[in-house]
């Protein structure tokens, strides 16, 4: 009981990772895998979940165990290793941003019937999800993604529970199977497994919300409970994943229906699956978990990047550590005006920026797995922390496809 108590009272840091983890690759990408292809991609979703885990796990172990933020870790590799970083993260933070808020705008114009433009709404989103890290920084963050998981858990659970006994019309002529010598296939399981359970710059991110954890708590939590927390966060995202899948197969596939890549459209839908296994009084209980899931997720997001970004500018300046709170705010108005811009001007459809997105959280994945591994590996690393030989090898594994997979991908881009 005790040690259930300890890891209750450190909760925070692997609830904001699923906070981050589930939105697009679970309420979009999961959803559409299972309406188009049914369950043929459920191997291909527990592999890049195990597969991914240990690079996500180094995250926690590794701050808990020198007091560290990743970037700090990439910096002790060499100066070359976190301009690399600095690169991949000015690449693809706006984009990032400006998917999942694309995504959270579309549900939020639908369940409350809001006609005004894409970029408008995303502003409005933006400054008021600013405001809330301002007013509230971690502790609030901290405190409202607790409630916010629990209810999108429940709500599917008993969602996936009543579509088990589903009636649907089925067509013939709609029933696929995922074709691996099909060049639109292709490219929605490279979109998929590049969020799928997340990007991997999220361990970077997870390691900052340790550290704040353990300032807010006022001591270092026991790294035992610590990574308890996280696989609790890890595993849940995981299951998560499953069953927003399971939806898209269970009550879409064969139907003939696709999926918009609109995001009012699409968002509609998405609830109609909801409310076609529970019954329309689902309808607002189904609408509010999906909006304060990507709320979350959009809030989550826009505290990350600066808090990385500060991170790196005071690695790479020599800028004291409490000059990261100044840095923070402005990294906050420099993103939600990139990610603002980003929408205006390239986000011709939802589907335009999630692929986007996600093909390139997949290409920079081999990169950031192997920088994972050499921080926890490291002579900066105590040698009682480090990972066990089934961590280790299971990272080599997963280093070595997610660079081969990259290489196949580039060269049948490049071959078009």
């Amino acid at each position: 009981m005790k040690k259930i108590l300890g890891v209750i009272k450190i909760l925070g840091p692997g609830l904001l990772y699923a906070g981050a983890a589930i939105g697009v690759s679970h309420l979009v990408q999961s959803t559409k895998a299972g309406a188009m292809f049914n369950f043929d991609l459920v191997w291909i979703l527990i592999l890049a979940n195990l597969l991914k885990y240990p690079f996500f796990e180094f995250a926690p172990r590794y701050a808990l165990s020198t007091g560290r933020n990743l970037v700090q870790g990439y910096a002790s590799i060499g100066r070359w290793a976190l301009i690399l970083f600095s690169a991949l993260t000015l690449l693809t933070m706006f984009a990032t941003q400006a998917t999942v808020t694309v995504v959270t705008v579309g549900l939020i114009a639908y369940v409350f019937n809001i006609n005004i433009s894409l970029t408008a709404l995303s502003f409005a989103i933006l400054i008021i999800a600013m405001l809330v890290l301002l007013i509230g920084r971690f502790s609030l963050l901290d405190k409202i993604i607790k409630f916010i998981i629990v209810l999108l858990a429940l709500s599917t659970v008993l969602a996936l529970l009543a579509a088990l006994g589903i009636e649907k019309e089925i067509k013939p002529e709609a029933l696929a199977n995922f074709d691996w010598f099909k060049h639109a296939d292709v490219v929605f399981l490279i979109a998929f497994v590049g969020w799928m359970p997340a990007p991997l710059e999220v361990s970077v991110w997870s390691s900052t919300w340790n550290l704040e954890k353990i300032k807010e708590l006022g001591y270092k939590p026991s790294l035992k409970n610590t990574l308890t927390e996280f696989k609790i966060g890890y595993i849940g995202t995981a299951l998560m994943a499953l069953g927003f899948l399971s939806m898209g197969a269970l009550v879409m596939y064969g139907t003939g229906e696709q999926l918009s890549p609109n995001g009012t459209i699409f968002s509609e839908q998405l609830i109609r699956i909801y409310t076609t296994s529970l019954g329309g009084w689902a309808h607002w209980v189904v609408s509010i978990a999906a909006v304060t899931t990507m709320l979350s997720t959009t809030i989550t997001v826009l505290d990350a990047y600066p808090r990385v970004l500060s991170a790196i500018f005071v690695e790479l300046t020599g800028k004291p550590s409490k000059s990261e709170i100044k840095l923070y705010r402005i990294f906050l108005l420099v993103m939600v005006t990139g990610a603002t811009l980003t929408i205006a001007y390239a986000a011709k459809s939802m589907a335009f920026m999630v692929t986007v997105a996600t093909t390139m959280a997949f290409l920079t994945a081999p990169f950031l797995a192997w920088l994972n591994y050499r921080v926890v590996t490291d002579d900066h690393m105590p040698i009682e922390n480090r990972p066990g030989l089934f961590l280790r090898v299971l990272s080599l594994v997963g280093i070595f496809f997610f660079a081969a997979f990259a290489v196949v991908y580039v060269y049948k881009f490049m071959s078009l």
